[in-house]
């Protein structure tokens, strides 16, 4: 599955890409995290609970980054272990240029998945993807004032 989109944040490029950091920032925008916790510069620890269609599943896993030219650019790779609902794994390349109304944010995502969530049909992942994805960006771009999507 691919995800890819793109949302104007009302703040410069420097702060959006130092908030796309904050692990504390990014615990309170990701939908269903329980915990996040920052081991280095690269790598991260998350716990995620999310319901998707008739599955409920609490997610462990490892996030690392790759920060190829800071503020402009960095990606990511991760992988979490839902127990009998499944194990997913994925990465995303966010790209950040100045916008005359703040900083345009672009990503590009893929994910796999396998186990009973993979059984749900693509339509219900997919959507649900989606979904999860934009709530974070109204949450991470409701952090400074008025945003909009391209």
């Amino acid at each position: 599955m691919e995800l890819k989109d793109e949302i104007v944040i009302n703040a410069s490029q420097a702060v959006v890409y130092a908030a796309l950091n904050d692990p504390e920032i990014l615990k309170e925008c990701i939908p269903g995290c329980e915990e996040l916790i920052k081991h280095s510069d690269t790598e991260l620890e998350a716990k995620v609970v999310l319901k998707i269609g008739p599955v409920k599943a609490k997610f462990k896993g490892n996030v690392t980054l790759s920060l190829d030219a800071p503020p402009q650019r960095f990606s990511l790779i991760g992988q979490g272990n839902g127990g009998v609902a499944g194990f997913a794994k994925g990465g995303a390349d966010v790209e950040l240029e100045p916008h005359p109304e703040g900083t345009l944010l672009r990503y590009n995502a893929t994910a796999e998945i396998s186990g009973k969530l993979a059984q749900l049909g693509n339509r219900l992942i997919e959507g649900t993807a989606k979904k999860l994805s934009a709530q974070f960006f109204q949450s991470f771009g409701g952090r400074f004032g008025d945003h909009e999507r391209d």
